[in-house]
């Protein structure tokens, strides 16, 4: 994720994303620019159409601008949604970790260094188990050996968050039935251990859920014929203007459509993503300086 400061506008202007934006639409720059010269030549040159024949050819696309225009502010705020919520899973995520912490630390009793370092590691084990479950799987190399065989025990399970955190649910009962926690402390730190699934569920919802098919094609579509047209019906009243004019609104509409695909899936290592490295990291900065 960017940290930048909103009240520096030249910075934000000239950032250097603008610049990996134009390079991802270039290619369609490039066409709609080469298309559009040459609608213009064609119409001007070869037929000769002038201001005096069409003096009411943008009508349309304003009228259907209005219309595009509130696709695209819909698609947006939906995608904005779906980043928003999966800030605030995080954020609970970092508080529910804290919580668990906190408590632990209150329960056991000093002298159980081993306890202590098992959960002082394997919270952040669930935590960066979860953040690369989100994305293209879980690497074991990233995890802390919270105990012998511990990475090389996960291998045969398909999803690492859920084994982490029976490992969780059995240590606590394990303690329990040993008599170093009551009842009322297990019941405490079950509603705990309950929010790490809940958390999960929750994000892989998001992940899982895409926009639906038939709205994202057809947003598409209409964009691609709302742009396609733009030469035709500016030749007449624009002339040659028409060119700079239509890359100016293709870039628009395509660099909205393009940050709504980037933040409408938020886990991934995309600049608009979730900062998830960072909040596991300060997760397991947290954990440590709580139960150790």
């Amino acid at each position: 994720m960017v940290q930048y400061n909103p009240k520096t506008w030249l910075s934000l202007i000239f950032h250097s994303y603008s610049k990996f934006v134009v390079k991802t639409m270039l290619p369609v720059l490039i066409f709609m620019g080469v298309f559009t010269t040459g609608v213009c030549l064609v119409m001007l040159e070869y037929f000769e159409f002038n201001k005096s024949h069409f003096s009411n050819t943008t009508a349309l696309h304003s009228l259907l601008g209005i219309v595009l225009g509130l696709f695209l502010v819909f698609r947006t705020n939906s995608a904005y949604d779906r980043w928003w919520e999966g800030r605030k899973l995080w954020g609970s995520m970092v508080n529910s970790t804290r919580n668990f912490a906190l408590k632990l630390s209150a329960y056991l009793p000093k002298d159980d260094h081993e306890g202590h370092n098992w959960f002082a590691q394997m919270i952040p084990n669930f935590v960066i188990a979860t953040k690369e479950h989100l994305r293209q799987g879980v690497q074991l190399s990233e995890l802390e050996a919270a105990e012998p065989g511990f990475p090389e025990s996960l291998k045969e399970y398909k999803h690492k968050p859920n084994r982490i955190s029976a490992m969780l649910y059995c240590r606590v009962n394990d303690l329990y039935k040993a008599g170093k926690l009551t009842g009322d402390q297990f019941r405490v730190l079950d509603k705990e251990m309950k929010d790490f699934v809940d958390i999960v569920g929750a994000c892989e919802r998001i992940k899982n859920t895409p926009i639906p098919y038939s709205y994202s094609m057809f947003i598409k579509k209409f964009i691609f014929i709302y742009i396609i047209t733009l030469p035709f019906g500016f030749v007449t009243s624009f002339e040659y203007v028409t060119i700079p004019t239509t890359l100016l609104i293709t870039f628009v509409l395509i660099s909205v459509e393009l940050i709504a695909e980037e933040i409408e899936d938020p886990f991934g290592r995309d600049m608009n993503d979730l900062p998830t490295d960072q909040l596991a990291d300060r997760i397991k900065e947290n954990v440590r300086e709580i139960l150790l």
